[in-house]
């Protein structure tokens, strides 16, 4: 683990495209089944800034205290749609990077709603592990808004956001049917 990389700070940098119920074809409107697994160590070998992935994805991978997940289309697991890095803090879960794949933002992006199934996901993690929905991330000056307004998400401090019980749900139903385990 490299010390510069411990002390660089990380912002939540995306933006919330669409709520969808899944994620969604951006031309034709088809919606598609998804699940999120844990990221694994072979996966890293395509997640690299020359295949269009703007972090380092090996190194959040290799943080001791993080875990990297990936979103993908039910029937197609070997295609990441996109990633998230959370980490279980004291009664909530931290958000360290969310991307979507590169084919998933920009102009001629494929899916809409990657981020908002990535972030539906940190909320479900939070209520398993006992956190009432609790989701704490740090973005963006210019994304502050954005977020409260897609998200529901407040400000809690400087650059700090959190998103708590009742927003929390409804992001989880909206991506997961309810389904809260």
């Amino acid at each position: 683990m490299h010390s510069d990389y411990k002390r660089k700070k990380m912002y939540i940098d995306i933006e919330i495209d669409k709520l969808t119920r899944s994620i969604e074809n951006v031309v034709t409107g088809d919606s598609f089944p998804t699940e999120i697994l844990p990221l694994s160590k072979p996966d890293l070998v395509h997640l690299t800034q020359k295949n269009g992935w703007k972090f380092d994805w090996k190194k959040e991978y290799l943080q001791s205290n993080r875990n990297v997940f990936k979103l993908t289309i039910l029937w197609n697991p070997t295609v990441i749609q996109g990633l998230i890095s959370i980490a279980q803090e004291q009664g909530y879960i931290e958000m360290h990077l969310i991307e979507s794949a590169p084919f998933n933002y920009g102009k001629n992006k494929i899916h809409y709603g990657v981020a908002g199934n990535l972030v539906a996901f940190a909320c479900k993690r939070s209520f398993e592990l006992g956190f009432a929905g609790f989701v704490a991330f740090t973005a963006k000056t210019v994304l502050m808004g954005h977020y409260a307004k897609t998200l529901g998400a407040v400000p809690i401090g400087g650059q700090r956001m959190a998103i708590g019980e009742k927003q929390s749900l409804e992001l989880i139903k909206r991506y997961f049917n309810d389904k809260i385990e």
